[in-house]
């Protein structure tokens, strides 16, 4: 403190004209200086501090407002894929709703469809049967009749002679003729 002291006591006992000279004590010029320059600093450099600090201060200010309405429209985003996000939901289950509801009405109409298919090929079956049935008891009286045809034709023929065969021809054509009168 002494030194700090000495030096402001030798800056005033500095002659006043004609004499120039170099301080060599280090510690009395290097608080001068950094005085000095410290002293310009604050008078001149204060508005200019001001107003990279008041323009920094609105930078930072405008980040975060830009920020917050960001933020705010990506929540309104957010919200509005949510509603979509619900709706499609809601969608996608009434469509498997609708879906499990279409392939079970499909499944017994199937079903249905199948039982009045089996049902017609059942009546088919019977009726076919029953027409092969008809065919071959008809095949069969035709048979019994062709025989028993022959048969009478045969007894007919071996008992007949010619005056009877006449007289029979004769008869049946008068009874013809009484039918056709």
């Amino acid at each position: 403190m002494k030194n700090v002291t000495d030096s402001f006591v030798f800056l005033g006992h500095w002659p006043s004209a004609g004499s120039f000279g170099f301080n060599t004590d280090i510690l009395a010029t290097n608080l001068i200086n950094l005085s000095v320059v410290l002293g310009v600093l604050v008078f001149f450099g204060k508005g200019v501090l001001s107003d990279l600090l008041d323009n920094r201060k609105q930078r930072i200010l405008n980040t975060i407002r830009n920020s917050e309405e960001l933020r705010g429209g990506a929540i309104e985003q957010l919200e509005k894929a949510r509603t979509r996000l619900r709706k499609v939901e809601m969608e996608a289950d009434q469509f498997r709703v609708n879906g499990y509801s279409e392939i079970e009405r499909e499944r017994l109409n199937f079903i249905n469809s199948t039982s009045k298919t089996l049902k017609q090929l059942e009546n088919y079956k019977n009726e076919t049967i029953h027409f092969e049935q008809q065919r071959a008891i008809n095949q069969v009286r035709q048979q019994v009749f062709q025989q028993a045809l022959q048969g009478a034709l045969g007894t007919l023929s071996s008992c007949l002679n010619n005056e009877l065969h006449l007289r029979t021809i004769r008869a049946n054509i008068g009874m013809l003729g009484a039918i056709t009168d």
